[in-house]
């Protein structure tokens, strides 16, 4: 292990002791811990928009005591939903972090504020003591944003003494919150927490010495997580998608106050941007990488409408790791990435070398991703090698996973090894076509063998060639007593219909919109095989995924071609085709 990693392990140790001692005094804490602050906090000043997409007809059911979160839905029966069991700390952290007051502020009616005003002050009686998840610096973050956002629909109408026991706990929870702030899950979640100090010395009066502060901090993690090319440190295309929903009405609560917004959240904003269209595929859904779930579209289409410049998608992003290729109407995205660090690769995938291709407007072959809902039951199955377009050696992962007990309670299950090596290259070649060359030593250090990828897809975008090559790690030849089974996996979308041929080498691949193409693997068997879409709109989905199994001692070099067949060509399977399972 290098030096390295273990003063990362030690840092997040010490991290993790201090997130149980907060655990434990947390809750005591928030309610109690009054340090004197120079002057007091008397009013909301503004209220930034919420960009997350409300749905009105929500409003009736929490109206009714049926909150449905996380794929989850409780009944309150007349008790309080801070006082109920909750069924997973997933619908906690969503119930607690209130995200759902924007779907009362989209009914718009005095009963809606009267409710939300309510439910408010349930949680304040409470403090959240029936569930310890509402303490979490990052659930108490959304919450701050929440309250902040939201503010218009609480305090529109209410009592003087609502408004001074609102505004109370609100600069409590501000208070922890930046007493915490540092010892938040690193990625996203500690973004965001400073995301929050900052809307509060925005929103609230007299935090002007809080305001420096609070942007100097944000502008130190801006540079840390945001990287020079628009990705993200963890390298999970959705983190772009909720930081921008934050960034954005962020920068706007700047220029509602006369301050002039940091120059670094501007040009994060900048960066982020054209990575949206960068991981976009024709139908406009986002690749599968890295913990990316089911593309929201109306959320998507809000933030575009922020991108003044709506230029072409970049080709290239060296630090984030990913290729992407745009011939014709067809899209090939790639991943090209070492593991992120240590602390930010929880959710991150071991699909290196893994591919995504779209033609028209339909996924043909994908990565299997993750649900919206209920991720901690497919978790670790997304994230191992094999759910993903990619090789597998000996049925293991590219990358090594932390199982321990207190690692995975507090910071989840991060990548411990994985490759440290990835070699890419892109070529240009005739017609218009365009190679990448890409290569990985994730499998080199336990079985000796290095996996060396070649696409090209040609330039009417119609025919993608592939070659992947097995080649010994430092030697001649592999060592007599390492393992060799190699498994070439390509997951499809489950809208296609898949038959395997007759010579069992190809396979005939049918999309929605009556459009068809062939994959063909030349001189090796080709295996349909069932698999599962984890990233549906509606939950995961059965399909299947074409698999190349064989032994690196025997074959070094697997090559497929997947083309298009013209209209005009016979659609009528050869003889004896054995018809995949349907999706």
């Amino acid at each position: 292990m290098s030096r390295a990693s273990m003063a990362d392990r030690a840092r997040l140790a010490l991290l993790a002791l201090r997130r149980k001692m907060l655990h434990l005094c947390g809750r005591a804490a928030a309610s109690r811990w009054r340090p004197r602050l120079p002057g007091r906090t008397e009013r909301i000043v503004i209220a930034p928009q919420d960009l997350r997409t409300a749905d009105p007809t929500r409003a009736s059911e929490i109206y009714g005591g049926r909150f449905a979160f996380a794929g989850k839905i409780v009944t309150c029966d007349g008790l309080s939903p801070f006082s109920v069991v909750p069924p997973s700390d997933e619908w906690a952290a969503l119930l607690h972090g209130f995200g759902w007051l924007r779907h009362l502020r989209a009914a718009d009616s005095a009963i809606t504020r009267a409710n939300a005003r309510a439910l408010v002050d349930e949680w304040i009686s409470l403090q959240g003591v029936s569930d310890p998840v509402g303490w979490r610096p990052e659930v108490v973050a959304r919450r701050t944003i929440a309250w902040l956002t939201q503010a218009t629909l609480i305090l529109d109408d209410s009592d003087p003494r609502f408004y001074r026991r609102f505004l109370r706990n609100l600069g409590r929870q501000v208070r922890y919150l930046r007493w915490t702030a540092t010892t938040t899950r690193d990625g996203v979640p500690r973004l965001q927490a400073y995301v929050a100090l900052t809307y509060a010395a925005l929103c609230m009066a007299n935090q002007v010495k809080h305001l420096n502060r609070a942007t100097s901090r944000l502008v130190a993690e801006l540079d840390r997580q945001i990287l020079p090319d628009g990705g993200h440190i963890s390298r999970n295309p959705n983190a772009l998608i909720d930081l921008l929903l934050d960034f954005l009405p962020l920068s706007q609560a700047f220029s509602a106050r006369n301050v002039a917004p940091p120059p670094a959240l501007l040009n994060a904003i900048d960066r982020m941007m054209p990575m949206l269209r960068f991981f976009r595929h024709a139908d406009g859904a986002f690749g599968m990488f890295n913990g990316m779930g089911p593309t929201s579209p109306d959320l998507l289409a809000t933030i575009l409408a922020y991108d003044d410049a709506a230029g072409q998608p970049l080709a290239s992003t060296p630090h984030s790791g990913y290729q992407r290729v745009e011939l014709g109407e067809s899209v090939l995205l790639m991943d090209t990435g070492t593991p992120p660090p240590f602390g930010v690769s929880a959710d991150a995938h071991a699909g290196c070398l893994s591919f995504e291709f779209s033609a028209r407007t339909q996924r043909i072959i994908v990565n299997c991703g993750l649900p919206a809902h209920g991720r901690d039951n497919w978790r670790q199955i997304s994230r191992a090698t094999s759910a993903h377009s990619t090789v597998t050696f000996n049925d293991t992962s590219s990358c090594q996973f932390l199982e321990g007990g207190t690692w995975r309670r507090v910071y989840g299950t991060p990548i411990s090894s994985g490759p440290a090596h990835v070699d890419v290259a892109r070529e240009s070649r005739e017609r218009g076509g365009v190679m990448l060359l890409a290569s990985h030593d994730g499998y080199g250090r336990r079985f000796s063998i290095i996996h060396h990828r070649s696409v090209m897809l040609s330039g009417d975008g119609l025919r993608l060639d592939g070659e992947d090559a097995f080649l010994p790690a430092g030697h001649d030849l592999l060592p007599a007593n390492v393992p060799d089974e190699f498994a070439v996996r390509f997951h499809l979308h489950p809208s296609i219909r898949a038959t395997r041929a007759a010579d069992g080498r190809s396979a005939v691949l049918v999309l929605p919109n009556k459009d068809v193409w062939s994959f063909d693997t030349h001189e090796d068997r080709l295996e349909v095989e069932d698999s599962v879409y984890l990233a549906g709109l509606d939950g995961p989905r059965r399909t299947v995924q074409l698999v190349v199994y064989g032994h690196a001692r025997d074959v070094q070099r697997v090559n497929w071609t997947l083309s298009f067949t013209p209209p005009n060509a016979s659609r009528r399977p050869p003889r004896n085709e054995q018809p995949a399972p349907p999706p």
